[in-house]
């Protein structure tokens, strides 16, 4: 048996011990008496909690909680569990910690409130999923090194005298080309509700490839975002109905219809993206149907400007 094994075996036999003699107490111990007996029994139900996370590194309530995370990834854990295998109290500041200072991609129920019906049935397999604001879901096991750097940065933007869509769309000009997560820009909207709408604005009315898992980019995890590269769709190739686009992109593979590029061959020496390109100029009475769209990157799409 393993010494985190015999540590569990001996709380719960303490824990037996002390509870078992309580009767005692109830019955002729004075208020302050009965208080000061359940001191040990809640120390103990700590430990006891605590004591069911094992792991050579394992060593605070923050690990703890990481380990628990880990072994449920994409699965909703409460924050009465964490606060169990964390052995505090303090367990919602240990989460931030986690999410903020050493960037783990952990979504919470305020957050989750806030995706989309499609992102929700996604993770969930339903839409109808009810989430309170103290409970969690880590979205990935891969560690983001730059996390503290970023919500730095995304206080000192949030401090600015900008609008919601001009304060996301700095804060991700800032990171181009790297994963944002949807707790990210939430911050930086003030924690308004209108950051998602703002976001989709961004993408399809101004031109900026922002790209999700359902949005061009299905190799990432859902609540992430990328500001693939810092440029603006041509105006005549903006205002597309996100569902058309969509459509597009999986109808052509999401691959480029000249060259054949897709993102599993993206390096930073040639940082492409995936746009939508009218055959019909929306100039000349160019629709924004699927049967007048095709899928290009955008060296092929300029290409195909300047041809014209």
């Amino acid at each position: 048996m393993s010494i985190v094994k015999q540590n569990s075996e001996l709380y719960r036999r303490k824990l037996i011990d002390l509870l078992n003699n309580f009767e005692m107490y109830l019955n002729d111990g004075s208020l302050r008496e009965q208080v000061l007996y359940l001191v040990p029994v809640n120390e103990i139900l700590r430990n006891l909690g605590a004591s069911l996370v094992e792991g050579r590194n394992i060593t605070s309530a923050r690990d703890r909680i990481l380990s628990y995370l880990k072994k449920y990834k994409g699965i909703i854990v409460s924050g009465d569990e964490l606060m169990v295998v964390a052995g505090i109290s303090e367990y919602a500041r240990r989460v931030r910690e986690l999410r903020v200072q050493y960037g783990w991609k952990i979504l919470t129920g305020v957050t989750l409130q806030t995706m989309s019906r499609e992102e929700i049935k996604y993770l969930f397999e339903t839409e109808n999923i009810k989430l309170k604001p103290d409970q969690y879901i880590l979205i990935s096991d891969m560690q983001d090194t730059e996390a503290a750097y970023r919500w730095n940065v995304a206080n000192d933007i949030r401090k600015q005298r900008y609008s919601v869509r001009d304060k996301i769309l700095k804060y991700m000009r800032e990171f181009v080309g790297k994963e944002v997560v949807i707790d990210e820009l939430r911050y930086v909207a003030g924690n308004k509700t209108e950051w998602a709408r703002r976001v989709r604005e961004l993408r399809t009315e101004f031109g900026w490839p922002i790209v999700t898992h359902f949005t061009g980019r299905p190799d990432l995890p859902v609540g992430v975002y990328v500001l693939e590269q810092d440029r603006q769709a041509p105006e005549h190739d903006r205002k597309i109905p996100e569902k058309i686009y969509r459509d597009v992109l999986v109808r052509d593979n999401y691959t480029c219809q000249d060259c054949g590029w897709t993102h599993e061959q993206w390096n930073r020496s040639d940082p492409r993206h995936l746009e939508a390109h009218h055959i019909k100029p929306h100039a000349a009475g160019g629709e924004n149907t699927t049967d007048n769209l095709i899928t290009l990157c955008n060296i092929c799409h300029d290409v195909r400007h300047k041809k014209h």
